[in-house]
């Protein structure tokens, strides 16, 4: 009988101290959850501003020269409008171009890849063309390279700019049968616009 006694004792205490308890925690204030930390939008980094450069109306001139292409040789000229994309990710040129072969109208993006760390730029135009190719800078020194095909050929191409200086780059295009020997296929000089001043008001008289 003690050992009963005893036993009923013993969950007496132990169901008195599980209602303590849970009085306890219904007495203690609820704790307010963190807050939830907001994801900031990542920026662009500095090699991303390095495509400012860019961003502005540019005129160009060149000369298209022999080509294992079949594409006539000849002087052209090009107009382009070049912008940032929302985000300020990507620079979105807008082209128009007379050429030998007659007026086409382009559209080119400019990009960073920062896991590729490279530059990456993407083209089409009113011929049909449509293209990609990867680049990297050194200093004032711009080069894209690509694989593609024309006229039934393979190659591989080197678009190459000199930004030496801020307002005009001079630029060459060169094509490889084997990667090795190169040849100019076209090359000329683009000219960035000069911002329009703002006429001052005229004078009250």
């Amino acid at each position: 009988m003690k050992h009963v006694k005893l036993g009923i004792l013993v969950m007496v205490g132990l169901l008195a101290a599980a209602v303590a308890a849970q009085a306890q925690e219904k007495k203690a204030p609820a704790k307010k959850a963190a807050p939830e930390k907001k994801m900031e939008m990542p920026r662009p980094g500095p090699e991303v501003k390095k495509l400012a450069y860019f961003v502005g109306t540019w005129t160009s001139t060149g000369d298209m020269k022999e080509n294992p292409f079949g594409m006539p040789a000849g002087k052209f000229t090009g107009t382009s409008k070049c912008e940032w994309f929302t985000g300020g990710y990507q620079v979105v040129c807008h082209d128009t171009g007379k050429s030998p072969m007659g007026t086409t109208h382009g559209m080119g993006i400019l990009s960073y890849d920062p896991n590729e760390k490279m530059y990456s730029y993407y083209g089409f135009d009113s011929t049909g063309m449509a293209e990609g190719s990867k680049g990297k800078v050194d200093g004032n020194n711009w080069v894209f390279t690509n694989d593609g095909t024309m006229g039934g050929k393979a190659y591989h191409g080197r678009y190459s700019m000199d930004t030496s200086s801020p307002g005009s780059y001079t630029f060459k295009y060169e094509t490889s049968e084997d990667g090795q020997t190169w040849s100019t296929m076209m090359e000329g000089k683009a000219t960035k616009a000069a911002a329009a001043k703002k006429a001052a008001p005229a004078e009250k008289k």
